[in-house]
C-alpha cells in the first residue's frame, strides 16, 4: 500500500543524539488519526517509511527503553 507522507509531521526520536548520527522519526499526528505510525530514518526523509500498528510501536518503544543502548 502507498501512503503519502509528504505533507505529514516528522518528530526525531528522544532517543536520538543530538549530532545527528542514528536518528529515528515518527508522525504522532498521522498515528493518531490512522492508528498506524509510520517511522522513518532521519538521515533518509525522502527513503521509505516503515508502517507499524500502534500496539507495535509501543513495544518497539519499551524495548528501547529497556535496552542498554
Amino acid at each position: 500500500m502507498d501512503v503519502d507522507l509528504t505533507a505529514v509531521r516528522w518528530t526525531k526520536s528522544t532517543y536520538s543524539p543530538e549530532n545527528g548520527g542514528n536518528c529515528v522519526e515518527w508522525a504522532p499526528a498521522y498515528a493518531s488519526t490512522t492508528g498506524t505510525v509510520p517511522v522513518r530514518d532521519s538521515k533518509s526523509p525522502a527513503g521509505p517509511a516503515m508502517m507499524v500498528s500502534a500496539d507495535a510501536f509501543a513495544g518497539l518503544v519499551a524495548l528501547a527503553r529497556s535496552a542498554d543502548l
